[in-house]
């Protein structure tokens, strides 16, 4: 037999195998007693299957330390929550700063890309995080002398990146700490342990509409009621029981307002303790009296589509807002007479014509409404400047023209300004009575969108950009 012979031979050999292979993969049935089932015939409880997209607040936890034992040895200082326990951005103190050489890096920790803000209690530090590679809402708690990582509890939450993903500061209390992420998930944990308490969802409860760039909304306690604004369909703003989550109040939406980034503002007005609140449609003040919470007193349009920094009271009578885009500032009234309430926006102006700022919240310090006017505040854009109360369109002082922070946030400690440009820079002013004097300045970073606002307790500085978390002794 000659060689062509043979090679035709094997090539019908191969040929008739992979045939009868074919053939027999078409026509075996592995095991003709199958049955179909419907839906149902496994007994599994109506609505148990979870949806690819379905957030389950809280669900995952992970320990790294012994938190207890931290929390009974560590320092008793408190910055609880967005703007500190009295809402005004200052921090009472009678320590005193080494101003003659560069504040020591205590510790620093890389975070998801975001402008939360961190908070102290008790030797513990609390910021709500996000993770894009596990697309998650992350509360991480830190101590607050070493920088370690004790415990973290998360849920995934898929978002799009859009200028970073977290926004909001914690509020924390002797037991429980609050967290409300950039899509209107609130989480309630308790502050040693992070066990889940409880948990809310604004969108999918009451219809919150997310704004452009998510939500920037610090939660609240008074009274031990977490107080939050959903500006959903039916309920403009409500308490909630700090121990289980229960809805213990309502104000309904008649406003229609529809939610920004800025927050509720607790404030004593015409001797009435009220919620202040400014949403997409206007600016209104809740009861936060017993006897009527929740009650809708007043309210005044204003027209800006974005706001981020809160209203800031001015007197007992009066209230600053605040906002970017053209916006400028604009000053409130609030009037009691007869047995009913009425407000009135007194003055308004654009932002080169008086007091303005884009996203940090201006400081009430003794005499002085201290901000930093937006890009298009004219000459004094991005500079350190302080106004009279009395007179919110002249300025009493502001800084050198090489002295200009960008949307950096500011705050008190003690009689200093603290401004933290946002590229990364810190500086440190004297306030005086008509102004302040520039006493330090160093860089601490090489960042970017330095935004988050600062927080102190027992002599640490907490500063933020939008990827690193970093820790200053400064006493």
């Amino acid at each position: 037999m000659n060689k062509k012979n043979i090679i035709q031979l094997i090539t019908l050999f191969v040929v008739l195998i992979f045939t009868g292979a074919i053939v027999f993969w078409h026509f075996y049935t592995p095991d003709s007693n199958i049955v179909i089932q419907n839906p149902g015939a496994d007994n599994r409880p109506e609505g148990g299957a979870r949806k690819a997209d379905e957030v389950v607040i809280g669900e995952f936890f992970m320990r790294f330390g012994d938190v207890e034992t931290h929390d009974r040895s560590s320092p008793r200082g408190q910055w609880p929550c967005f703007r500190g326990t009295d809402y005004k951005n200052i921090a009472q103190t009678t320590t005193t700063f080494n101003f003659s050489s560069d504040f020591p890096v205590q510790w620093k920790v890389e975070t998801g890309e975001g402008y939360a803000a961190p908070v102290i209690y008790n030797g513990l530090v609390y910021i709500l995080d996000y993770d894009e590679r596990l697309s998650s809402d992350m509360l991480r708690c830190f101590d607050l002398e070493t920088g370690t990582e004790l415990w973290r509890r998360w849920y995934r939450v898929p978002m799009k990146r859009n200028h970073g993903f977290s926004r909001t500061a914690p509020v924390v209390t002797d037991k429980y700490v609050i967290t409300a992420g950039p899509m209107g998930h609130v989480m309630c944990c308790d502050r040693i342990t992070g066990e889940l308490k409880w948990t809310l969802d604004m969108q999918n409860q009451f219809e919150t509409e997310v704004p452009h760039w998510y939500s920037g909304q610090c939660p609240r306690v008074e009274n031990n009621q977490v107080i939050l604004a959903p500006a959903g369909k039916e309920i403009l703003m409500l308490g909630a029981d700090i121990e289980t989550g229960e809805i213990a109040w309502q104000t309904p939406n008649s406003l229609n307002y529809k939610m920004s980034h800025s927050s509720i503002m607790p404030m004593t007005l015409q001797g009435k303790k009220t919620f202040v609140y400014a949403g997409i449609g206007g600016i209104c003040g809740v009861s936060a009296e017993s006897v009527d919470k929740g009650k809708l007193l007043w309210n005044v349009a204003w027209p800006p589509s974005v706001i981020a920094p809160s209203p800031l009271q001015l007197s007992s009578d009066k209230i600053l807002m605040t906002a970017g885009y053209g916006s400028g500032g604009a000053v409130i009234q609030v009037n009691y007479t007869n047995g009913k309430w009425s407000a009135t926006m007194i003055d308004r102006h654009r932002p080169n014509e008086g007091v303005s700022s884009e996203q940090q919240t201006p400081i009430l310090y003794e005499q002085m409404v201290i901000t930093v006017p937006p890009k298009d505040g004219g000459g004094i854009r991005g500079k350190l400047v302080a106004y009279s109360p009395s007179n919110l369109r002249t300025p009493i002082w502001e800084s050198a023209s090489d002295e200009r922070f960008g949307l950096g946030p500011y705050f008190v400690i003690g009689n200093h300004l603290f401004a933290f440009k946002d590229d990364g820079e810190l500086f440190v002013y004297q306030l005086q009575q008509r102004g302040m004097t520039l006493v330090k300045r160093q860089r601490i970073l090489d960042g970017r969108d330095g935004w988050g606002p600062m927080a102190y307790a027992d002599g640490y500085l907490l500063l933020k950009d939008s990827e690193w978390l970093y820790c200053l002794k400064i006493d």
